[in-house]
């Protein structure tokens, strides 16, 4: 039986880079030997040692655990890092029972987004929301993109594009009402760590399907609708994304509701 390998057999077997197993050894975690040509020659130790190493590494150990652990290789070391990775994979199942109830959610949002009723305005009640907002102004929808690229960065593992009817944009009520055109003065992603806060209270709502240019029809008919009800209308209009180009390329297939708060 062999009793040492060069460096690409090691590389072959474990399928590790060359550059990986270098690094290793500048670690001091593997001590290959050198052969009559130059070679590096990696023994039987290196090979356990390797063992173990991708074994930690895949559980995601640091590396200077990982040397701790070979200077000192015992039964009672051992254990001691057994333990460690027994929390290590359950902090991992919470993360995935987390994800798994997430993943669920978002496709229940994209169900109900299937059945909104569309183009019929509402009376609803909302509860005081908070959220986590970008106040930069933008005019076209890939400006709109990047700014929620920046929201969702804020948190990478909580927050979410593909299906969240939690993230929109702010539009102001004085302009359209003033000008007759949108202009979008925020985006934002309600959550209940954010740091701002919209009122609870009274919203008139209204969902359409297709096209973004839609909003600034229906802001004017919730407007209108809310004149000729007696409501009179507070704060700006919130735009909010269910279905969008996270979810499909299909732009007849977008769904956006429009929130605006009222009162008598």
């Amino acid at each position: 039986m062999r009793k040492s390998f060069r460096i690409g057999e090691i590389s072959r077997l474990y399928h590790i880079g060359v550059d990986s197993l270098r690094y290793y050894e500048e670690l001091g975690l593997i001590h290959p030997a050198r052969g009559e040509s130059g070679y590096r020659m990696y023994s039987v130790d290196d090979i356990w040692r390797l063992n173990v190493i991708r074994e930690l590494r895949e559980l995601g150990f640091p590396m200077e655990r990982i040397r701790q652990y070979l200077d000192c290789h015992t039964v009672d070391t051992t254990l001691e890092l057994l333990q460690e990775e027994q929390a290590m994979l359950r902090q991992k199942l919470e993360r995935l029972l987390k994800t798994q109830a997430n993943v669920s959610r978002r496709m229940e949002i994209l169900r109900q987004a299937q059945t909104r009723p569309l183009g019929q305005i509402a009376v609803e009640r909302y509860p005081q929301r908070r959220f986590f907002s970008i106040h930069e102004g933008y005019s076209e929808e890939h400006e709109m993109d990047l700014l929620i690229k920046r929201l969702v960065n804020m948190d990478q593992e909580h927050f979410y594009v593909i299906g969240n009817n939690q993230i929109g944009t702010l539009v102001s009520r004085s302009t359209a009402e003033r000008t007759g055109k949108l202009k979008y003065e925020a985006v934002f992603l309600m959550d209940e760590g954010g740091d701002g806060i919209l009122p609870g209270g009274t919203y008139l709502t209204v969902s359409y399907q297709g096209p973004y240019e839609q909003s600034a029809l229906w802001v004017h008919r919730l407007l209108d609708y809310a004149r000729d009800n007696g409501w009179t209308p507070v704060g700006d209009i919130l735009e909010i994304l269910w279905v969008d180009i996270h979810t499909t390329e299909r732009v007849e297939e977008h769904i956006t509701e429009l929130q605006l708060r009222v009162a008598r």
